[in-house]
């Protein structure tokens, strides 16, 4: 699968979320948006990723970001996951998998030293304009959110 690359037209999307709602990236053109993919809710490596977004939602906020997070899993699922973590931010469903892999993030991956196919943890900052800004694949769950903060100059 071809990965997005700085500089490209971020794809739109329209996906279910959490809360019974949708998200659509158009809608969030003007603002700077975190769209990251992860494999499973309520996992050990996704919970702890989804809370390191959730406890430094405030300052990416008021640094004019939003942030979507997009799993293959249904919205039932979501839902629990939400609630269960207190995460605030949408959590939008994927199950056909067209928007992980049109983002590049969905393809062959090594696990535990085997070539398996799945969701690549994968980040991906798109500028008010619908452009990539920054783009992130195989990235760790732990210690993430820090780093990105960090690239992104947001203390």
């Amino acid at each position: 699968m071809p990965r997005l690359t700085v500089g490209d037209l971020a794809p739109d999307f329209t996906l279910p979320t959490a809360d019974g709602g949708s998200v659509t990236l158009s809608d969030l053109r003007g603002q700077h948006v975190v769209v990251y993919f992860y494999p499973a809710a309520m996992t050990p490596g996704c919970t702890k990723q989804a809370c390191d977004f959730r406890d430094s939602l405030a300052s990416l906020q008021g640094a004019g970001y939003a942030v979507v997070g997009v799993s293959p899993d249904p919205v039932d699922k979501l839902a629990k996951f939400a609630e269960q973590d207190a995460l605030t931010f949408p959590l939008a469903s994927d199950p056909e998998r067209s928007v992980l892999e049109a983002w590049g993030a969905y393809g062959e991956k090594s696990l535990y030293g085997k070539t398996v196919t799945g969701v690549i943890r994968s980040t991906v900052v798109v500028d008010p304009e619908g452009r990539v800004e920054l783009a992130q694949y195989n990235v760790k769950a732990t210690g993430h959110v820090a780093k990105l903060r960090r690239d992104l100059g947001i203390a």
